[in-house]
């Protein structure tokens, strides 16, 4: 007869202090730690793009912009991820002097892989939708153009796709632009 495994389940403080501790990224979703899948080259190089034209924009502005390495809360869910690409506008809130976990991201950037995609959709999404700092959601593919901005207008989320090179991404809330020639920069397909 097989046996079954109990999960082990950790509270946020718990996993907090494995967290700072571990040698690879994990989140945090009710109660378990979730391993963090590696990136590949074209998912470094869409997240590296955005980051880098956001930064640029960034640079005689208070606004912030964080690569894959800042964590952020979602206290209403108590989920801990970490995004490809955050920025925050507003002073940075962190949930304690340790300064790596964001508490108000303005804009989230999702680049999109095979094994994530779905959870990237739906349920990371809702969890991001109870911040009421996040204001543009950006999910980018990385089998294809193919960029999808959500932007909340009076409560709701409007959707928003670019599929050609020749577009503009325009990210109101932070006042920048991306053209999508610069997100998929060196990408091939």
């Amino acid at each position: 007869m097989a046996t079954v495994a109990a999960k082990i389940l950790l509270t946020p403080e718990e996993y907090i202090v494995k967290e700072r501790k571990a040698e690879f990224k994990s989140e945090y979703r009710n109660g378990q730690i979730v391993a963090m899948p590696g990136a590949t080259r074209p998912h470094n190089l869409l997240s590296g793009n955005i980051f880098g034209h956001i930064f640029v924009q960034f640079l005689d502005r208070t606004c912030e912009v964080y690569t894959n390495d800042m964590r952020v809360k979602v206290s209403d869910s108590g989920l801990y991820t970490y995004p490809d690409v955050v920025v925050v506008c507003d002073e940075p809130r962190f949930e304690d002097n340790h300064f790596d976990t964001l508490l108000n991201p303005a804009v989230i950037v999702e680049v999109l892989s095979p094994s994530t995609e779905n959870y990237d959709r739906h349920e990371k999404f809702w969890s991001y939708q109870t911040l009421e700092s996040l204001q543009e959601y950006i999910l980018v593919s990385q089998n294809g153009v193919h960029v999808e901005q959500y932007v909340r207008q009076n409560g709701n989320w409007n959707l928003r796709e670019f599929r050609s090179l020749d577009d503009m991404l325009v990210l109101a809330s932070i006042e920048c632009q991306l053209a999508v020639r610069a997100i998929y920069a060196k990408v091939q397909f």
